[in-house]
């Protein structure tokens, strides 16, 4: 609230094909609660900056991702892996 230019997605970061908003929140789930509230996003029609989807398929570093704003405009991240101990993986 108090540097309202500095929030939301303007600035971005090519990973994976996805233009990832710089400053952004996250928060890592486990897969299966990851996969009940994208599907509970998805179905309340959340406007999504990016959509649900798996990034780095196949690679060691898979995981599930999704981002979108929260009510004062800041970008959220939510992500999961199938197998946590590769959350910094390379």
């Amino acid at each position: 609230h108090l540097s309202p230019n500095e929030a939301g997605h303007h600035n971005t970061s090519a990973v994976d094909g996805d233009n990832v908003p710089v400053r952004h929140f996250g928060m890592v789930l486990t897969m299966a609660d990851w996969e009940v509230l994208a599907d509970k996003l998805t179905k309340a029609q959340t406007s999504f900056i990016i959509e649900p989807h798996i990034r780095f398929k196949g690679q060691v570093g898979e995981q599930a991702t999704m981002f979108f704003l929260d009510p004062c405009g800041n970008a959220l991240e939510f992500k999961a892996f199938a197998d946590p101990s590769r959350l910094f993986a390379k």
